[in-house]
């Protein structure tokens, strides 16, 4: 039997006072970093600009993307086994942050917010303090 293909996901990684924004969808209780999926024939810079505004209000200035990292976890809620690959950029934007589509709130997330965070989102929120970006 082959193993599943890991769910291909895109995210900005937006850091104030040493704080990363999270976002929750409606209906659920993780916070997630913001993004989501390319859709067919999409780079990552017209889907992130995409999936940002769609859910944050924003528009991300394609040519500040810079890439962050990428991450591989249990994707949450998901059968055991079905993973989630996080291709994360830094970008710059232009408007007020306003949750949008399906999030229901925005927060700053530290490193201590382990209870309320995705796996993907607690492996990054640790690399950011290991790198001594976020508190």
């Amino acid at each position: 039997m082959n193993k599943p293909q890991p769910i291909d996901k895109l995210a900005w990684l937006h850091i104030e006072q040493r704080k990363l924004l999270g976002a929750r969808s409606y209906g659920k209780t993780a916070y997630y970093i913001p993004g989501g999926k390319r859709d067919t024939g999409e780079t990552d810079t017209q889907a992130l600009v995409r999936e940002i505004k769609e859910e944050l209000s924003v528009d991300l200035i394609p040519t500040s993307l810079c890439y962050a990292g990428s991450f591989q976890a249990q994707a949450h809620g998901k059968e055991t086994g079905i993973m989630v690959k996080m291709t994360c950029y830094y970008a710059e934007y232009n408007g007020d942050l306003l949750p949008a589509s399906e999030i229901e709130e925005i927060r700053w997330l530290t490193s201590n917010d382990t209870d309320i965070s995705s796996t993907v989102t607690l492996m990054i929120l640790a690399q950011l303090k290991a790198q001594d970006l976020i508190d």
